[in-house]
């Protein structure tokens, strides 16, 4: 299936025109590292060609498909020795970072299950080997001079593994990327203000802890001092969420997500996580359980890094899509919820986050993670009530939606 040349112009406006830059669209001269497979030519190359009309600059990273039969990962992870598969270029990397202003992510998976059968372990030394680029992303994002962004490219093996034709599947694109706007860089200015206006009325209620409560969730987040929520804001299209980095150390109680994380191209299914003054103790699947405790395993993985709602009454995702840039977005019956295992977002922090040092960021309970960042969620019901810090409480969110005056 291929969309038609006015979708992905539109598309590649989206991106370019919106979601680089924090949600400001591409300045001239910007740099813009785009990194995508073989697969998404055609949207790679109309956001290609969008950045340079706007007066920008290019790197690409465009990659072979990963496909299990015929993927340069899997034969490394298959035939490669533990310092190849932990090979990293750190003056490579370093050079990119230094670079670029803007990086732009077309996810995509041409063969969903194409790491299935690979020890969970080698995955892991695998993803830790990037944690240092990770880092220098954070730190060229703290001062204000790197922005990043994803977007989703739709293809067969992950249209069955959420159970819809390709069509149905690049529908639920279409839709919840407003695409079929006349002018879609308009119409999401338009809804980033309606999120940031809920954004603004959660900080007002200066919120210390989040009781989540639901049938299958009793859970206390401690959101604590020195926080602010944010929204997508152009880092994810789409984006509906409103989050916050809580302080790690006040969650406890239990939580079960009734959506499936796939994780190094493996799915785990029914986790439920049990926490006790901040650190997960119990952790169940259903599927891939042991790739769960892997993950779970690395240093400060064990932590929570985000919590997220979102209000079913932005979104236009209505079906599961096998996939969490999407599924943490979706609207349905009764939004979702979403917490991170791993590192915090620095940015939550109200003031000049570049001039924090790490020991005041562990003494806020910002946790640090720079291995993983993984969005579990569940789109069942439940009732969100915030613990004020004059001691009130309050009712935030019910029934799918922010419920704030």
């Amino acid at each position: 299936m291929k969309l038609d040349e006015s979708l992905l112009k539109k598309y590649a406006q989206v991106m370019v025109h919106y979601a680089v830059n924090n949600g400001e669209g591409i300045k001239k001269g910007d740099t813009v590292f785009l990194v995508g497979q073989e697969y998404t030519k055609d949207l790679f190359m109309a956001i290609a060609k969008e950045v340079y009309e706007a007066g920008g600059n290019l790197i690409t990273n465009y990659q072979p498909n990963n496909i299990k039969d015929n993927s340069l990962i899997r034969f490394l992870l298959q035939n490669g020795t533990d310092d190849q598969i932990g090979f990293f270029a750190k003056p490579y990397w370093q050079g990119i970072v230094d670079a670029t202003d803007h990086i732009l992510f077309i996810i995509s998976e041409p063969d969903i299950h194409y790491l299935e059968g690979i020890p969970a372990s080698k995955i892991s030394r695998m993803n830790s080997a990037r944690a240092p680029y990770m880092k220098m992303r954070e730190l060229k994002e703290q001062a204000g001079k790197l922005s990043w962004t994803l977007c989703l490219y739709g293809t067969s093996s992950m249209a069955e593994e959420a159970g819809l034709s390709l069509e149905e599947y690049w529908e639920q694109i279409i839709e919840a990327c407003y695409l079929r706007e006349d002018d879609p860089v308009s119409k999401w200015k338009t809804v980033q203000r309606e999120i940031e206006d809920i954004k603004d009325k959660l900080d007002a209620l200066e919120i210390d802890t989040l009781h989540i409560k639901g049938s299958d969730v009793d859970l206390q987040v401690k959101i604590g001092p020195n926080r602010k929520w944010l929204s997508g804001g152009g880092k994810n299209i789409p984006s509906f969420e409103i989050f916050t980095s809580p302080d790690w150390r006040g969650t406890n109680g239990t939580i079960h997500f009734n959506q499936p994380l796939y994780y190094s191209g493996k799915r785990i299914s029914d986790i439920t996580l049990q926490f006790e003054n901040g650190v997960v103790v119990s952790s169940s699947a259903t599927e891939n359980e042991d790739a769960l405790k892997e993950m779970i395993a690395q240093e400060n993985a064990d932590k929570v890094g985000e919590y997220s709602l979102t209000d079913k009454r932005h979104s236009r995702i209505t079906k599961f899509m096998a996939n969490t840039l999407f599924d943490e977005n979706m609207g349905g019956a009764f939004g979702n919820t979403h917490i991170a295992l791993g590192n915090a977002y620095k940015d939550t922090f109200p003031g000049d986050w570049g001039a924090v040092t790490e020991e005041q960021w562990a003494e806020m309970g910002y946790n640090s993670c720079p291995k993983v960042h993984t969005d579990i969620i569940s789109t069942s019901d439940r009732t969100v009530t915030a613990r004020l810090q004059d001691g009130t409480e309050k009712v935030i969110y019910k029934d799918g939606q922010f419920v704030l005056e």
